[in-house]
């Protein structure tokens, strides 16, 4: 039996950019790709907290440190510039392998800056 269970997680980080002609996608500070263990054409589900939409697409890697959120193609109807969103991630895994699964949690600021990850105390963060 397969469980499915949170791989990642991007919580409350502000839409930066939102491009209707571009062909679909959307696009993520590296740093923050990492941090979280995202990888370029994963499947994303975003989760917008301004609006209540819950829709699915893809990631792309934008330029690190530059804070990009960018909603491309039809998920810029979903999301806009200003938009707080969680962006989640899931993952297949056995039971055996969920008994011991953590998620990678990343708590970003306005500017979508790491304020710290999944295990790490907030005193801890920079």
């Amino acid at each position: 039996m397969q469980l499915t269970l949170l791989k990642s997680k991007i919580h409350r980080a502000t839409v930066t950019e939102s491009d209707l002609e571009y062909e679909g996608s959307c696009a993520i500070d590296a740093d923050l790709l990492e941090a979280a263990g995202l990888h370029p054409y994963e499947r994303v589900e975003i989760y917008n907290l301004t609006n209540g939409e819950r829709f699915a697409t893809y990631a792309i890697r934008a330029e690190a440190g530059s804070g990009t959120l960018s909603m491309n193609g039809a998920a810029a109807h979903k999301a806009g510039v200003g938009h707080q969103v969680i962006l989640c991630a899931y993952c297949g895994l056995s039971a055996e392998e969920a008994a011991e699964h953590e998620p990678r949690i990343v708590w970003v600021d306005q500017a979508n800056r790491i304020r710290r990850t999944h295990g790490e105390r907030p005193e801890d963060a920079a």
